[in-house]
């Protein structure tokens, strides 16, 4: 087996029901992100957290220092856990985490996180770009409903949609059942 991380992904506040801007299905994507980082933790594979900021006020959301911008405590990085800080969609844009994954020899990058059709889609397709093999627990991932040309597509819909252009060619979408049964 080649050596794993789980990279978490902008599982923040401002994306829970209390938040500025709450992803349809964010509890049970957050309740089985944490069982993935409990089994990473309880193996010794590494995990990496990702936390977005708007770091220049561009959005009201995900503001430097806001509770928004926190991650949620269920998910919550243990002391000596990177977390990365990002100001764009991609994961691997401007941050170190390519150095973080290579310094530990990673190879398989597991992904959960948020949203789906925007920061997961991003990294996982820079994850397989730059070589990684990639799993997405597909059930630990959510997002919301899109409006385009006048036509709303609600979250499950987009949520499917994603998920079945990363199986297509970039990832391993397994559910967190799967998973932990792996």
């Amino acid at each position: 087996m080649s050596k794993r991380a789980v990279v978490v992904i902008d599982l923040q506040n401002e994306y829970s029901p209390s938040g500025k801007l709450p992803l349809t299905g964010i509890e049970a994507a957050v309740a089985n992100a944490a069982k993935v980082i409990a089994d990473a933790r309880a193996r010794g594979i590494p995990v990496i957290h990702v936390r977005h900021e708007f770091a220049r006020g561009e959005k009201p959301v995900f503001v430097p220092g806001s509770s928004g911008a926190e991650i949620q405590a269920e998910v919550a990085p243990l002391e000596g856990e990177p977390v990365i800080v990002k100001n764009h969609v991609n994961s691997f844009r401007e941050t170190e985490l390519e150095r973080l994954l290579d310094e530990r020899d990673v190879q398989e990058v597991v992904v959960v996180g948020a949203m789906s059709h925007m920061c997961v889609d991003a990294a996982v397709r820079a994850a397989a770009d730059l070589g990684y093999s990639v799993s997405v627990i597909h059930d630990a991932c959510a997002t919301l409903d899109l409006e385009f040309g006048g036509v709303k597509v609600p979250a499950v819909q987009v949520h499917a949609a994603m998920m079945a252009a990363l199986a297509f060619a970039y990832a391993t979408l397994k559910s967190t059942e799967e998973y932990l049964a792996g």
